[in-house]
């Protein structure tokens, strides 16, 4: 048998175990965290900490019986679940967590499949997501999953191509679009990051901001759930789903909040490189340990930020995508390329 092949076969199952255990517990933190903001305790009675809550919730999930409401596109229907799955797998194959950093596997690297061309096979894969809130909303035949799918395209679109300018100027000041190559061209401390200009990425910080939105934005998330606003849209898109239907629009958005942390790790913080010197013993290595640090963090950011910042309006959203974002990312492109050939002029 191809040692390939059963590498790829193992992986491919860890890294739906892992999808599945994020969707599972990222659901526990955030109720943690809304019920510490909002002064309520949260799930705590299922297990110590509420910690089998997960466990409960996906029980339930499975046990319901599926419905195909009348008059519905039933192909379709079963299809845009898949569809929001299927992508962020597929994603996460590609995306390199580092070397394990200790034991006689530390210069092993956590990654299923390096390509040369990783982030472009994101970026490929990423789109395909807003097809299955499309055709979930389309399919359902119910007027306020076609308005949220309506909304989750022109959403999908508009932030998509302020996202896209600045990974472009990722790739032109580190030359690849290698993940592994991206990371280790910021090497050096967290001065050489690409969140800050030196490596030639005209507005470091800013772009790293702007892509960070941007991220929220293509996962619907608050400020940004317009296509599932409650309050507006029952449940938008998947207002007719039930069952591991819903479920799995549920584990592709929680799995799509894992890749954009971990994509904006990769581009702007150093991916598994510790900001600290290579020569303190461990905590100085660069190791996965770092990876999933930066990771959670950037999670953890998003959490608060959905508890607590107000839903944006249709047209504040779609303004400060077309009018704000995508011009500042063409200035910041045009501006980096421009300094990359001029710090060589100068001797930097």
């Amino acid at each position: 048998m191809d040692i390939n092949l059963v590498y790829m076969v193992l992986f491919l199952a860890g890294i739906i175990g892992f999808a599945a255990l994020n969707a599972a517990y990222l659901v526990w933190v955030e109720r943690k965290g809304a019920a510490r903001i909002q002064r309520r305790t949260g799930p705590s009675e299922v297990g110590f900490a509420g910690l089998l809550q997960p466990l409960a919730d996906g029980a339930k999930l499975m046990s319901k019986q599926i419905l195909f409401p009348d008059g519905i596109d039933k192909p379709l229907f079963m299809l845009a679940p898949m569809f929001a799955m299927i992508p962020a797998v597929m994603i996460l194959v590609t995306i390199p967590f580092g070397p394990v950093g200790f034991g006689p596997f530390a210069d092993f690297m956590l990654v299923a499949r390096e390509m040369n061309i990783g982030l472009l096979m994101i970026f490929a894969f990423a789109s395909v997501n807003v097809m299955a809130l499309l055709l979930g909303g389309w399919s359902s035949k119910n007027k306020y999953a076609v308005i949220s799918a309506a909304r989750a395209v022109s959403q999908d679109i508009a932030y998509e191509i302020p996202m896209i300018l600045i990974a472009i100027t990722i790739v032109m000041t580190t030359g690849s679009m290698h993940l592994s190559t991206i990371v280790e061209s910021q090497a050096g401390g967290f001065w050489n990051w690409n969140w800050l200009p030196l490596q030639g990425n005209l507005f470091g910080p800013v772009t790293f901001i702007i892509f960070f939105i941007c991220s929220l934005a293509e996962t619907n998330r608050a400020p940004f759930d317009l296509g599932e606003a409650e309050s507006e849209l029952i449940a938008g898109f998947h207002t007719e789903y039930s069952s591991m239907g819903f479920g799995l629009f549920f584990m592709g958005e929680y799995a799509n909040i894992v890749i954009g942390a971990a994509l904006t790790t990769i581009l702007f913080l150093g991916g598994w490189l510790s900001p600290l010197p290579a020569s303190i013993p461990f905590i100085g290595a660069p190791s996965v340990v770092w990876f999933l640090l930066k990771m959670y963090l950037l999670i953890w950011t998003v959490v608060l930020i959905r508890w607590t910042y107000p839903r944006v309006t249709l047209w504040s959203l779609l303004n400060l995508a077309w009018k704000i974002m995508i011009p500042f990312a063409l200035v910041n492109l045009l501006g980096s390329a421009a300094l990359i050939k001029i710090l060589p002029m100068l001797g930097l």
